[in-house]
């Protein structure tokens, strides 16, 4: 019978030999949970709590080791805990990239973040990257560690927790910066007795730039599943009408235009989201709309607008945003001139209408 010694150190033989099969592993794992989370949320906080114990036995590695070998008498390899270390990073980071690959806006800056997490991926499956580039710099290690946890706790918070999307990201947020923090101290000379005061002053500096960079992280937790511009929508089926991307500014004035979105969420999640509408690239009015997870098509609500300004002519957007800047998804239009024969007729007058345009949601 083989013990578990022999049996840990066969196993890591096997991976060393063969590593590409590791990788492969991480990446149809990864796939699968995302597959499992879209179909089925009761498995997916099963997924979740299993990354969450993952980290935990990672950060309490020594103090684990220490209690197995006083209680089995058997002595945990280092190598098992370099090559369970990669592991984890791999499952972790194939097991978010679906997610964000889902629903990052790619001509905005969220494209760098998901560019930045494809290469991290890749890092931890191409081993003389990982163990002889990476592991080795333990700043810059203690620094993918924690984006690794960050990419899975903006998963794994809205799904297990139901924070919101802004709740997940401050939070997260958090707790990769107190990760980091070994990192920044291992930068600093001991013994003095400012080194505390400049740590917490470098970690309140670095929280504060990320915070700054939150709308070039995509709700992962979020998806647009439709963006429609119209004239009207239908109140009983819950649809809109004819999609819009070009009218004139006489149609504008007198018909308004609807913004439709369906915007899937997990069960439970109650989010709130806002349409911010740009008028060549400046902020006219924003939106609150109220959110709930659950629905496979999405939930779906719309806003509208109908108090443009007088010049209306350009490029316009309709961004969809969560409370922290995040971009869920847009649509574009263009407002052209109104023909001449329009412009002629006298205007009837029109009474004033209110800041803040009539909302409608999906109940």
């Amino acid at each position: 019978m083989i013990s578990p010694v022999n049996l840990m150190h066969k196993t890591i033989e096997f991976m060393q030999r063969w590593p590409g099969l590791l990788a492969l592993a991480a990446f149809a794992s990864g796939v699968a949970s995302y597959i499992l989370v879209e179909r089925k949320e009761a498995l997916a906080q099963l997924i979740a709590v299993f990354l969450l114990l993952s980290w935990l036995w990672l950060l309490l590695d020594n103090w684990l080791r220490e209690r197995v070998e006083q209680r089995f008498g058997i002595a945990i390899s280092p190598n098992f805990l370099r090559f369970a270390l990669q592991m984890v990073h791999q499952e972790s980071l194939f097991f978010a990239l679906p997610f964000f690959l889902a629903v990052t806006s790619w001509q905005h800056g969220q494209a760098v973040f998901t560019a930045l997490l494809i290469l991290c991926a890749l890092v931890s499956v191409v081993d003389p990257l990982y163990f002889r580039k990476l592991a080795p710099q333990r700043t810059l290690f203690v620094v993918f560690h924690a984006f690794a946890l960050f990419v899975v706790l903006l998963i794994i918070l809205p799904v297990l927790l139901q924070l919101t999307t802004s709740q997940s990201l401050a939070a997260a947020l958090a707790m990769a910066v107190l990760l980091s923090l070994p990192a920044l101290g291992a930068l600093l000379p001991g013994g003095r007795w400012w080194r505390v005061p400049l740590l917490l002053l470098l970690l309140s500096a670095l929280s504060a730039g990320l915070w700054q960079l939150r709308s070039w992280v995509p709700p992962a937790a979020l998806r647009l599943n439709a963006i429609t511009l119209s004239h009207d929508v239908d109140y009983e089926q819950r649809k809109p009408g004819r999609s819009i991307h070009q009218l004139d500014e006489s149609a504008l004035h007198h018909l308004g235009l609807f913004s439709f979105t369906a915007v899937k969420a997990p069960r439970g999640l109650h989010e709130h989201i806002f349409h911010v509408w740009l008028h060549n690239g400046k902020e006219v009015d924003r939106i609150k709309l109220d959110i709930s997870g659950g629905r496979a098509s999405g939930y779906r609500a719309w806003s509208r607008k109908q108090n443009f300004p007088a010049n209306a002519v350009g490029k316009w957007q309709v961004k969809v945003v969560t409370e922290s800047e995040q971009l869920i998804g847009l649509v574009r239009f263009t407002v052209t001139p109104a023909a001449a024969e329009q412009l002629q007729e006298p205007a009837e007058p029109e009474p004033e209408q209110v800041a803040v345009p009539v909302l409608q949601v999906d109940l």
